[in-house]
């Protein structure tokens, strides 16, 4: 049986290690994505992958450390698609819709490929105490950028800007999740995305 750690046993130098890497991601995303998290095994992923067992073990120990991996990769994804966004415009918006939105379509970029995998990622399975640091750490950072709000947009009136920050960067993320998993049945995303903002807009503003 392999260890327990969820540590990948190697990181691969070569470009055709890095491809072969990249497949028992890729084949575990799907597998997760389909199986869910009891179901989804070495075995399944080795499978979809192409791979023998073994050469499986040879980069992850086991099925946990495919999962840590891809939550790393997806937390990387989304402080990355929020910060290419804020590069793009040259920092936030004038708008506070607009800066809400940005927020938004951040959070529905990143949730949007496999709803199903996320909810795998982080209901489903056990998170180690580490990779739970890393998720605070980028959950800190986003309320940060949320939190300079007030002092740069006179129209929002709520109070203690930091646990409101919190709030809205909870609750787009909580409803953006939600829904990709399947409240697309109520509407669209583009309608879904400006309820949002709307919402989180107006609670910013006081409202």
């Amino acid at each position: 049986m392999p260890p327990t750690t969820t540590q990948p046993r190697k990181t691969p130098k070569q470009e055709r290690s890095a491809a072969t890497r990249a497949r028992i991601l890729a084949a575990g995303a799907e597998v997760f994505g389909e199986h869910g998290y009891a179901a989804g095994t070495t075995n399944r992923i080795a499978e979809r992958a192409g791979l023998s067992i073994g050469s499986l073990y040879q980069y992850f120990p086991n099925k946990d450390a495919i999962l840590v991996q891809l939550m790393r990769d997806h937390v990387e994804a989304g402080v990355g698609e929020i910060a290419r966004r804020l590069g793009d415009v040259a920092g936030l918006p004038e708008g506070l819709e607009e800066r809400v939105a940005l927020f938004v379509d951040a959070a529905m970029a990143n949730h949007a490929g496999n709803p199903r995998l996320h909810r795998v990622l982080f209901e489903e399975s056990p998170v180690p105490a580490d990779l739970r640091a890393e998720l605070d750490r980028a959950e800190a950072w986003a309320v940060d950028v949320v939190a300079a709000m007030p002092a740069e947009e006179p129209s929002v009136r709520v109070g203690e800007p930091r646990l409101a920050a919190y709030v809205v960067v909870s609750t787009i993320e909580s409803l953006t999740h939600r829904y990709l998993a399947g409240g697309d049945r109520y509407g669209s995303p583009e309608a879904f995305a400006r309820h949002v903002v709307a919402m989180v807009t107006a609670y910013l503003r006081g409202a």
